[in-house]
């Protein structure tokens, strides 16, 4: 494994638990992910986290409620924090430093976000998870992942998902649709493949963001930083 690379990897909620169950988190799944994190440091590597909320909360899941965007939105945000929380005291628990940072204001329980400070705790070893999203509604947990990376200068990007990486069609319809192991935003853009969210992908190609797209497992993990051929590597022409 490169040492020293600075990576950010962006989990959904479901890699903290399941919405279905009764508390919304699986503590087992957390510690599997807080002991890949904790290798991937062991090994040289700073590690920034962006965790998604969906194992508690969707603004889908209010659709046809009298609620408006807005406020759907700052209840997911608030979700986030939960997750970190939890992957923060998982991670203290196997004896890896970590730190939740927000954008808003907690002093009682989380970190106030600044850019600085991260990197400060990333050259130290401790794991940085990024929690409130934007803190601006109409933005996503990947909108999230991209603008932190870009703030704390991550040398790579790796968004996990349930599926293997990007397809030319949804691989849960359509048992025929074909994996790219590369692609450029443009091409991506052009075929209106659902990489990320829009507002994420302009703001990552503009700046030429290394990406990759791959299956969340906690082996996957420790495998992304260091197999080429796991995921699906996301590329801009001029870089």
């Amino acid at each position: 494994m490169p040492k020293n690379k600075r990576i950010l990897i962006k989990v959904s909620g479901s890699a903290m638990g399941d919405a279905e169950s009764v508390s919304n988190l699986d503590f087992g799944e957390i510690k599997k992910l807080a002991q890949s994190l904790k290798k991937l440091v062991k090994s040289g590597h700073q590690v920034a986290v962006v965790s998604g909320a969906g194992n508690i909360f969707r603004g889908r899941m209010v659709k046809g409620a009298e609620m408006e965007r807005v406020t759907a939105d700052h209840i997911g945000m608030m979700a986030t924090h939960i997750n970190s929380l939890a992957l923060q005291g998982i991670l203290e628990s196997i004896g890896q430093k970590a730190v939740v940072l927000s954008p808003f204001y907690m002093p009682k329980v989380v970190r106030p976000y600044n850019h600085q400070k991260a990197i400060e705790h990333l050259q130290k070893g401790t794991v940085v998870v990024f929690a409130g999203g934007t803190s601006n509604p109409y933005f996503t947990t990947d909108t999230t992942m991209v603008l932190r990376a870009l703030e704390i200068k991550a040398d790579e990007v790796f968004k996990a998902t349930n599926v293997n990486g990007v397809y030319d069609s949804d691989p849960d319809k359509n048992p025929k649709a074909k994996l790219y192991k590369k692609i450029s935003y443009t091409e991506s853009l052009d075929k209106d493949l659902k990489v990320m969210d829009a507002t994420a992908f302009a703001l990552a190609r503009e700046n030429k963001l290394k990406l990759r797209v791959f299956k969340y497992t906690p082996a996957n993990i420790l495998k992304i930083v260091s197999d080429n051929n796991l995921g699906t590597k996301v590329y801009n022409e001029s870089s």
